[in-house]
């Protein structure tokens, strides 16, 4: 890498800032030497799993864990009543980790088991930090850890889907909340029911959130627990991964949502206090705990921390053949307050000595280790800051990231829905919001996530209709708040996805407008389910218009994919009309044209276009999706120069109010 890296020769502004550029990737350099030592690769390292926890060998069981703190370690069960014994004492070994070998007859499948874990002056009992398996008795509510060692393994029936080679079309979805009973969904339900619906919308990756294992349901899965153990709530190891090998099989790549930011404060069922030590695996005093979601900060100088979060990156790779992650919360790690207390209006707050350097030697890393555990999989930041290089390559002075999330579409969506009317959106503003993107970085655009409908907030779709959802969503009643919200719905989304950088997410459900928010079942709702399901029913019933959403967004997502729309990098502007509220840009061979006007249609309108004839290809009024039906699609439309406008075609167009059009050029047509 050159001192002055590609990054901050491609933008001027981080000239200043190139020697720090440089200096954070050569600290990356020297970590990653330091925790190779002899090793070939990083991925060579990243092998903890293989090695503490527990394994069945030869010879019987062995159990390793890492407790640097602790004077003494027993592992209890129903094999000798939960008490501690000499006969099952881990020994200590070198660097803090302790061993115990026992005999093959000792545990059995599905036994449950945990630890004793003493230290100066206290005792607790502990989840071991590897296991793969835990359950929580439904009477007691307590977590133990659980042998997962069925006689047969699950036998693969499909490669890993090579996820980057194609545009990552994502439909996000958590399994618990995706059957439409008022209870918890399962990995197989999810397989059955779900799966299908996802390939037939077009969506060509899934990310799965609320995998790895978390003790509240409510926390969505971001306070979690137990880091290589999937979520049992939902189902065994072996069910998870036929839902993965079956999507496999569709062609459909599926990515995990990875929480590697924080973890939750427990501490019999997660790492807090592990050893006695409040910093074995996170920050000491008032670095420890995060100020805003009540858990604790890794510590991400430490070497074993690295080798934990690394191991865990690769573990996920390895055993469930996932294509990549969704690493959650990267701002906050990636700053000493989180990125809470700046606005980021400047390159200087990027540089400027208040960053975590460690944690982005730690996210370099680990996008080294998984590009070379699986060349095909993909990587994905959450990251609201705009730190530059996120998403660039590290040997373009970048963190290593695929993608990165577009946080600020969505909350720019809600902004305009909720302080303007209609008639003052700002369609050059909006152009601006939606391609406001580094040129050196791929973004994963979207109009709202599961964020934007968590409990307190609401879906898009419920801002634009609000009670009318309720009644008149039927096709026999008329309604123009309704007919509205439908229409802007369609426009929001594929005015979004049109301008996306690299890639596209839609939250289940979103897709068709599901009312109202989310909600976990807790205390303050009486444990209620009723916000935490999808109500397919609504999207089946082609009696009610939430077909009309689906629909569209079927047809839009196949009109990206099928076209390949984001093989071209960018979009060329080619009217942005402030008064009548119209706005139109090229992407490609496609010309879209959107009139965000709440009163006025436009006949005879001149959009700028490359010389060609031109097919509608989408058409947000076509009655199909709800819409009105006023504009004829059967047309060919040839784009002619006009003398006064000197060497510039345009194509004369019908442009219904608050309606979308997208265009697909043919062929060149003769000047006129």
């Amino acid at each position: 890498m050159n001192k002055v890296p590609a990054i901050a020769v491609n933008d001027p502004w981080l000239e200043p800032y190139a020697e720090i550029i440089y200096r954070r990737a050569m600290k990356v350099v020297e970590k990653e030497s330091e925790l190779k030592g002899s090793l070939n690769m990083l991925s060579d390292f990243a092998t903890g799993y293989l090695y503490f926890g527990l394994h069945r060998t030869s010879e019987g069981w062995v159990f390793r864990e890492w407790a640097p703190n602790a004077t003494e370690i027993f592992i209890v069960g129903a094999f000798n009543q939960w008490k501690e014994s000499d006969r099952y004492r881990l020994k200590r070994m070198k660097n803090g980790v302790w061993e115990i070998a026992m005999p093959p007859d000792l545990l059995g499948h599905g036994d449950l088991y945990k630890l004793s874990v003493h230290w100066n002056k206290g005792q607790g009992y502990r989840i071991p930090s590897y296991v793969r398996r835990v359950l929580q008795d439904e009477s007691t509510k307590v977590f133990n850890a659980q042998v997962w060692s069925p006689p047969k393994g699950y036998r693969w029936q499909h490669d890993h889907v090579d996820a980057t080679s194609r545009p990552p079309l994502i439909y996000e979805a958590h399994v618990g909340m995706s059957t439409s009973e008022a209870r918890t969904g399962s990995y197989n339900e999810f397989r059955l029911n779900v799966l299908p619906r996802i390939q037939k919308a077009g969506y060509n990756t899934i990310q799965l959130m609320a995998v790895q294992e978390h003790p509240y349901y409510g926390s969505f899965g971001y306070h979690v627990s137990n880091y290589f153990a999937a979520s049992s709530r939902f189902g065994t190891p072996e069910d998870l991964k036929q839902l993965i090998d079956t999507a496999h099989g569709m062609g459909v790549a599926v990515i995990m949502d990875l929480v590697h930011s924080h973890s939750v404060k427990n501490e019999l069922e997660g790492l807090g206090n592990f050893d006695g030590t409040p910093y074995q695996y996170f920050h000491e005093g008032t670095r420890r705990e995060h100020i805003a979601w009540d858990s604790l900060c890794f510590d991400y100088g430490r070497n074993e921390v690295i080798h934990f979060l690394l191991s865990n990156c690769k573990f996920w790779l390895d055993e469930y053949r996932f294509d990549g992650f969704r690493f959650d919360g990267v701002t906050s790690m990636l700053y000493y307050d989180h990125g809470l207390s700046r606005n980021f209006t400047n390159y200087g707050m990027y540089y400027d000595g208040m960053q975590d350097e460690d944690a982005i030697t730690y996210l370099a890393l680990a996008n080294k280790l998984i590009k070379q555990v699986n060349p095909g999989s993909i990587t994905i930041a959450e990251e609201m800051s705009g730190m530059p290089g996120l998403a660039a390559s590290f040997e373009e002075g970048g963190y290593g990231f695929d993608f990165r999330m577009a946080m600020g579409v969505p909350d720019y969506w809600i902004k305009i829905i909720k302080e303007l009317p209609d008639e003052s959106w700002n369609v050059s503003e909006l152009y601006h919001e939606l391609t406001s993107k580094r040129s050196d970085e791929k973004t994963i655009s979207y109009a709202e996530s599961h964020d934007q409908a968590l409990v307190g907030d609401k879906t898009l779709i419920f801002r634009l209709l609000d009670k009318e959802m309720y009644f008149a969503m039927s096709k026999i009643i008329p309604s123009l708040k309704v007919d509205r919200g439908i229409a802007l719905h369609k426009m929001i989304r594929l005015v979004t996805a049109a301008t996306g950088g690299g890639g596209y997410l839609n939250f289940m459900g979103n897709e068709f407008g599901h009312p109202e928010w989310i909600d976990f079942p807790r205390e303050g709702n009486n444990w209620s389910y009723q916000y935490a399901r999808r109500q397919w029913n609504l999207v089946d019933d082609h009696l009610l218009k939430y077909h009309f959403l689906g629909d569209f967004d079927r047809d839009m997502i196949g009109l990206i994919s099928g076209n390949r729309l984001y093989n071209e990098k960018y979009c060329n502007l080619v009217a942005d009309n402030r008064a009548d509220q119209v706005l139109a840009f090229e992407r490609g061979e496609h010309l879209f044209v959107f009139n965000f006007n709440p009163a006025k249609s436009f006949t005879d309108y001149g959009i700028r276009a490359t010389p060609g004839k031109y097919r509608i290809v989408l058409n947000t009024d076509n009655p199909a999706y709800g819409g009105n039906g006023n504009v004829d699609e059967s047309l060919t439309y040839i784009a002619r120069n006009n003398i006064k406008h000197g060497t510039a075609y345009y194509l004369l167009l019908y442009i219904p109010s608050r309606t979308g059009l997208v265009f697909k050029r043919k062929k060149t047509a003769s000047v006129y």
